[in-house]
């Protein structure tokens, strides 16, 4: 494959060691961040504000409003998550856009991949403790 992007002085392509991180998430466990919702940080980059997360939350769970700095793309993989806007059920995906406010819910419950770009606020201006730039080092329950 020819590593030539246009760029004249660009350099070969060629694997490094040690270019991969591998997280055992069957083995990590879960952090408590409310009552009825639980979390897996699987990737925070504090640099950039990426971060991606594994969430379960419990029927009936409900986020604080809140609002997404940047993009928020999410993956459910069971049950359902709902807010004002949509519902969005197991095996479908909701990208939702930078400056979208909203609250979420799980009816029945719901466990969900999400990757966030930049830091998620709630309505007190509080940056969640799974964004990247939260300065939290250890999740803690509310």
């Amino acid at each position: 494959m020819n590593s030539n992007d246009g760029n004249a002085a660009a350099e070969p392509m060629a694997p490094t060691p040690n270019q991969t991180q591998v997280i055992d998430v069957k083995e990590m466990p879960w952090q408590q961040i409310a009552a009825d919702v639980r979390c897996k940080v699987l990737y925070k980059d504090d640099s950039s504000g990426l971060s991606v997360v594994l969430f379960n939350f419990a029927p009936g769970a409900t986020t604080p409003l809140h609002m997404h700095t940047g993009l928020e793309c999410t993956y459910v993989l069971e049950g359902s998550l709902a807010d004002h806007d949509s519902i969005v059920t197991a095996g479908n995906f909701a990208a939702r856009i930078a400056g979208s406010v909203h609250q979420a819910r799980a009816p029945q419950g719901s466990t969900h991949l999400v990757f966030f770009t930049k830091p998620v606020r709630n309505v007190d201006g509080q940056v969640t403790v799974f964004s990247a730039g939260s300065g939290a080092e250890k999740l803690a329950p509310r």
